[in-house]
């Protein structure tokens, strides 16, 4: 029985550990642009996620580029904070170019 929770525990602390973006929020990353991006930038969230795909994104965030891109897309903007980041890629990865929704900011 100890083995059986001892192998629960350690499950549970690597689910925990390596799903830190599974706590990222969609509304936040909304939230967040409009707060430290839209100004900066000069156009609304639509037009930011709508640079390119979901899978776009995807590739970007998972090369660890992401802060690098959103620069290159809004020169103006002086840094991207790393906490920034998961909240305003869910943001823009359910708002991207080919997705149908489009955000109210």
């Amino acid at each position: 029985m100890n083995k059986v929770n001892k192998f629960t525990v350690i499950a549970l602390l690597g689910v925990l550990t390596f799903s830190s973006s599974a706590f990222a929020d969609v509304k936040n990353g909304q939230k967040l642009f409009l707060k430290k991006f839209k100004a900066p930038c000069g156009f609304n969230g639509s037009k930011f996620a709508g640079m390119h795909t979901q899978d776009e994104w995807e590739a970007i965030h998972q090369a660890g580029k992401f802060a690098e891109e959103a620069m290159k897309i809004c020169p103006k903007l002086k840094k991207v904070k790393a906490k920034y980041v998961p909240d305003v890629y869910d943001f823009v990865y359910e708002y991207a170019k080919d997705s149908e929704k489009v955000p109210s900011c």
